[in-house]
């Protein structure tokens, strides 16, 4: 492995052996006393580095390979075959001396017990990781500040907005000092309001403490914000490894058209101008070249639905990876 590199996954992949029948009565006996199955493969051949402290979007459809990458990363799954080295150990045969290396939030489940206020909670981690006093006290007190906690740590936890159950789940996380942080869909259900406190928390962790961090998200306003590194999955194969900013430029002369009309059935057909949906009311084009005439498309257009509304923009994220994994064929 690299000095830079605190991540190295090479050559891994990941093969599952499900068992399968047909429907019937018949079929079920027989499945009974003999049963059949079939391989399905999660993950294909994957390698990459990450480097120390940087922070990397890990993306891709639901289905793609993600969940199992950072399962085999921390240590959960055992791969079928390829090496993996994370801060220089295995994490599947050095798991015991490695988990205290790392912190993982999940979205959808919480790392805190429920009925008691988060800092009870905090106070049994110290005991499970053997954190001395001095340290914990010292750890717990820049958490607060850089998470903005407050008084929100006494409070029980099943009482805490989604948003403040968030950050003190990454301060439950964080606070036996990992080199690096698994984030796996951090602001799944919040407000536009939280969703930007949270992304400012992390991002000042990040910058004050040099913590790596992969962050595994749909949310693509996430990875704008956190990160311009992405490591797109599909179908179990690494499919692209770099910026963000790399895919947006090769769809910078691309613009989007909404349109909204009254009713009608007939689809929208226009030369050299994706359509990419359509209701019987509305829909949305790309328009291929920034210097195409726009008063010759919305005249063609003109003709085919009578206008009531319509708005030019720029390619968002979303749309910009939507197009990259209709490419892609994932």
């Amino acid at each position: 492995m690299e000095e830079d590199n605190i991540i190295s996954v090479k050559n891994i992949s990941k093969e599952y052996k499900i068992s399968k029948r047909d429907g019937g009565m018949k079929n079920a006996v027989k499945s009974f006393f003999k049963r059949e199955y079939k391989k399905i493969q999660a993950l294909n051949d994957i390698s990459f580095n990450i480097k120390k402290g940087e922070i990397v979007g890990y993306i891709g459809p639901n289905g793609a390979g993600k969940s199992t990458t950072i399962k085999i990363m921390c240590g959960i799954l055992l791969p079928t075959s390829g090496e993996c080295i994370i801060d220089g150990y295995i994490p599947w045969k050095q798991r015991k001396e490695y988990v205290s290396n790392i912190g993982v939030v999940f979205g959808q489940r919480s790392g805190l017990w429920w009925d008691v206020p988060p800092i009870d909670s905090f106070e049994l981690l110290k005991d499970i990781y053997n954190i001395s006093q001095k340290n914990y006290e010292e750890k717990l007190n820049e958490l607060k500040e850089s998470l903005d906690l407050g008084e929100i740590i006494n409070i029980p936890t099943r009482q805490l907005s989604l948003g403040q159950r968030m950050r003190c789940e990454i301060a439950a996380a964080l606070l036996h000092n990992p080199k690096i942080l698994f984030l796996d869909e951090p602001t799944i259900g919040l407000d536009a309001v939280s969703k930007l406190s949270l992304r400012k928390c992390i991002k000042k962790i990040n910058e004050t403490t040099g913590l790596t961090i992969i962050l595994t998200t749909h949310d693509m306003q996430d990875i704008e914000a956190l990160t311009n590194r992405i490591i797109l999955i599909g179908k179990g194969k690494i499919l692209y490894d770099g910026s963000l900013e790399k895919i947006k430029e090769k769809y910078k002369d691309k613009m989007k058209i909404n349109i909204k009309f009254t009713y009608t059935d007939k689809k929208i057909q226009m030369k050299n101008i994706k359509v990419l949906e359509q209701t019987e009311e509305s829909a949305s084009l790309i328009l291929k070249h920034r210097e195409d005439n726009m008063t010759d498309i919305l005249n063609e257009l003109a003709k085919q639905v009578e206008i009531t509304d319509i708005g030019i923009e720029e390619m968002s994220t979303d749309d910009v990876i939507a197009k990259l994994y209709k490419e892609l064929k994932i």
